[in-house]
């Protein structure tokens, strides 16, 4: 093939400006900030269509882009470049394949409906993460965790093959699986799919899931059974009596449980608990909410009231009587599933996001950093947020080479993110969003330099300032933040599997000179 052919074709599929469904693929993705104007949509249904399209725009010389989920925070399918967007949003298949005895998920079903599927179907699960509306492509190919994660490490821990639509120095397009078993001439591919990030080194049209150790024939044995019921705790904070000291405290106490209770057999890797610290809201908002703890634990194992119990006066110690515990629920797994997206799935608008990776928790300076811009009102949102998560357990069990998800020592992920809906307010929302970010990390030059206290930033949640000398001033490269030790291994894996780089973003590993 070459780069100067003829028009591209007008195949099925595929949708221009114009066509009815155009203006609803532009505005699709989650991050209203972004629109995506492509000469094409192609929603795909076969990897035999990813093949074609993949084809043609090679032979035609355009910027290709791929989405399944749309929950993409930076601008990749709304990059000018792109002229060809591949939407897998219609690929959604999940069944067990009885020849890899191992379960088959494409690349645009949602989390819930993964969830649900290998759930009432088989009563086993995979590991992910907690929005409901969150594609497997994207997802998996980042790493992948969630509520599950400190009990059964990340998604890609149990990803067992992929199936990737490829391009090769000469232009020709093919689909390649590549698999865990190291003899595989292909397992170098299967490998960056483990946390090298999306759209980096081709289009997934196919995961395989099957935990490592998995014996047998049998598919309720090839993944994890998640717990049958699980106890919740909420805890609610209020603003006027979080004052600094208090809110000291309280991000002190979550730190310091994680510190003590996430090694990888240890009780506390069966807890998942999320400290969510808001925002003042502008004039008119609800500002009576502070912070919101929650907890969620195995409610099989006979200690986990106790646990519970234990985490929450943890938690609340030093803060007197203005913590408002809530009674304790049981829920069913799949309905604790179902609460933790709908909580996580509420923020729609206009948005910056940036995230870290914490070997322990905030100290009383960064506390204080947090205290002073999430009290502040003056910037232009309607949400803010800094969301602590449980990080850890038997994440921590896998060697950081083992994977591309380099992560592998961290007791708590942070996701920070700001929500505005008026244009208007775009450049005050994302000044707000860098400069607290900067000044949380200004002892490690505006980010979370991987060390003794910190292990750099989570690819799914991408932020192209890691890549911003005005913002990251550390001389860190935004690689090694994001992948640590495994760039390297990636910028190779890049030279072989893409040479003629179809395949790019902001944030793609860049293939080695």
């Amino acid at each position: 093939m070459t780069d100067n052919a003829a028009t591209p074709a007008r195949v099925t599929g595929a949708v221009h400006p114009g066509d009815t469904a155009y203006q609803d693929l532009s505005v699709r993705g989650l991050n209203k900030r972004f629109t995506a104007t492509p000469e094409v949509f192609h929603v795909v249904t076969s990897t035999e269509d990813v093949v074609r399209v993949v084809r043609d725009a090679v032979a035609n010389g355009r910027r290709i882009a791929v989405r399944s989920g749309g929950h993409g925070y930076e601008n990749v399918a709304g990059d000018p470049a792109v002229r060809v967007v591949v939407d897998l949003g219609e690929l959604r298949g999940v069944s067990f394949d009885e020849e890899r005895k191992a379960f088959a998920v494409e690349p645009g079903a949602r989390l819930a409906d993964v969830y649900r599927t290998l759930y009432e179907g088989w009563g086993v699960t995979i590991p992910a993460g907690d929005s409901a509306t969150v594609g497997l492509g994207g997802h998996v190919v980042g790493g992948g965790f969630g509520s599950l994660s400190r009990a059964e490490g990340m998604a890609a821990d149990h990803l067992l093959a992929v199936e990737v639509v490829v391009v090769d120095a000469s232009g020709e397009v093919r689909a390649v699986v590549a698999t865990r078993d190291p003899e595989d001439p292909h397992h170098d591919l299967w490998w960056a799919h483990t946390g090298g990030g999306g759209g980096n080194f081709g289009i997934v049209t196919r995961y395989w899931f099957r935990s490592p150790g998995a014996t047998g024939d049998d598919p309720r044995t090839a993944l994890p059974r998640p717990p049958a019921t699980m106890l919740a705790g909420t805890v609610l904070f209020n603003r006027d009596a979080l004052d600094r000291a208090a809110f000291r405290t309280l991000v002190a106490n979550y730190g310091s449980w994680h510190e003590a209770n996430s090694a990888p057999d240890s009780a506390g890797a069966s807890l998942f608990g999320g400290l969510v610290l808001l925002g003042r809201p502008r004039e008119g908002g609800d500002a009576s909410m502070g912070a919101v703890g929650f907890a969620h634990v195995d409610g099989e194992r006979p200690d986990a009231a106790r646990l519970l119990d234990d985490y929450i006066a943890h938690l609340t110690a030093g803060l007197g009587d203005f913590p408002a515990v809530l009674p304790t629920e049981t829920l069913p797994w799949l309905d604790a599933k179902k609460a933790l997206a709908q909580s996580q799935d509420a923020e729609i608008g206009r948005q910056k996001v940036k995230s870290a990776f914490l070997r322990r928790g905030y100290d009383e300076a960064e506390a204080d950093t947090l205290y002073d811009y999430l009290d502040s009102g003056e910037h232009g949102h309607d949400t803010s947020l800094v969301a602590l998560q449980s990080y850890g357990g038997r994440v921590n069990a896998v060697a950081p080479d083992a994977t591309a998800s380099a992560q592998r020592g961290s007791v708590i992920q942070v996701f920070l993110m700001n929500t505005w809906q008026d244009p208007a307010d775009d450049a005050a929302g994302v000044d707000w969003m860098r400069r607290l970010f900067r000044d949380l990390y200004a002892k490690s030059g505006g980010v979370p330099v991987p060390g003794e206290d910190h292990e750099g930033c989570y690819i799914n949640f991408p932020d192209t300032d890691m890549a911003d000398p005005e913002w990251n001033t550390s001389g860190v490269p935004w690689e090694d933040l994001y992948y640590l030790g495994n760039a390297a291994r990636l910028r190779g894996i890049k030279a072989k599997w893409d040479p003629r780089g179809v395949f790019r973003h902001a944030l793609s590993p860049r293939a080695d000179d």
